[in-house]
């Protein structure tokens, strides 16, 4: 079992460092497996705005847009490697979270924010992109795409063409710095699945360390003595305990809590995980997250996949409360 944080792997981190595809025009749908993510979007609800005319300035093509997410996301993994193995972090504080716990800011955050906000940025001007790291428009990076797509996602996903200002990107250059700049790098596997079984009676629960001992108190007067509190760095990594992984040492759990505000790059490409496999995350109160506006999500969030998450946030009926108390 893995101590109380991350090892990482250079693949399954790029998958996380990724962006997420925030909420698109409609709402997705869709399958996601194997090396590269990939999603099988919805046709247009009927009585609904018509896309633009293919090739418009104005419109972009999802399925392009998936090809340079995955790319940006190699290409960012490689910076966080090579910024790791030559352990030149140039660690810093950059502030504390609400919960006063210390945020750290490297040299990996930085370059690979770098990679990825520059060439997402050229492939597509008209694209709102939000990324955790300042990005100095000073530093401008020469980034050019030759426009090519993976077979795999050919395979898989057909052109699918809306309007630019209805996209929004997230980037999170590194999930878990704290685990980063502690933790040397393993190689590990990029395939995920959901796992065979879950225990929702007894299920353990994946939180941050900050908030394991309110979790503690809530779970175990829900589900008993036996509950077990999982407390761990980074959002992804919490998405990949519930799933079936490759890496050895990552942690298992049921179900991932947590119960105060969370910033949506953290979450967003967990969630389409989660959701492209059949999961669910949602808020404390069982709501959609949405991808649109602030940065910020408020209201906390309960991710499971393969249980009835409803019921599940029905027996936890205290948790938003929680969350308050905790802000």
């Amino acid at each position: 079992m893995a101590p109380m944080g991350i090892r990482l792997s250079p693949l399954g981190m790029a998958v996380f460092c990724l962006l997420g595809l925030g909420v698109l025009y409609h709402l997705y749908s869709g399958f996601l497996a194997g090396r590269f993510a990939f999603f099988m979007l919805s046709e247009p609800a009927a009585g609904g705005a018509e896309p633009p005319p293919r090739g418009s300035a104005a419109a972009v093509d999802l399925r392009e847009l998936l090809a340079v997410s995955v790319l940006a996301a190699v290409r960012g993994g490689e910076e966080v490697k090579r910024v790791r193995e030559g352990n030149v972090l140039n660690e810093k504080a950059k502030g504390k979270t609400r919960e006063g716990a210390e945020e750290k800011l490297t040299s990996g955050d930085l370059l690979s924010n770098r990679k990825m906000y520059h060439l997402l940025q050229a492939a597509f001007p008209g694209v709102q992109i939000n990324s955790e790291e300042h990005v100095d428009t000073a530093d401008q990076e020469t980034v050019s795409w030759d426009r090519s797509i993976p077979e795999e996602i050919k395979q898989k996903i057909q052109p699918k063409e809306v309007p630019a200002e209805s996209v929004t990107v997230w980037i999170d250059p590194l999930d878990a710095t704290q685990e980063y700049t502690a933790w040397a790098m393993v190689d590990g596997g990029s395939n995920v699945k959901a796992r065979s079984s879950y225990n929702e009676k007894t299920p353990r629960i994946i939180v941050s360390r900050s908030h394991a001992g309110k979790v503690k108190q809530v779970a175990r007067q829900t589900f008993g003595n036996k509950t077990v509190i999982i407390p761990a760095g980074g959002a992804g990594y919490k998405v990949l305990a519930l799933l079936d992984v490759a890496e050895k040492n990552q942690e298992e759990a049921d179900v991932y809590i947590h119960v105060t505000y969370i910033k949506k790059w953290d979450i967003c490409a967990g969630n389409a995980v989660l959701r492209a496999l059949g999961g669910h995350m949602t808020t404390l109160n069982g709501e959609e997250i949405s991808y649109t506006g602030s940065d910020g999500n408020e209201g906390g969030l309960i991710a499971s996949i393969n249980m009835n998450h409803k019921a599940l946030i029905e027996k936890l009926p205290d948790l938003e409360e929680t969350s308050h108390k905790l802000d």
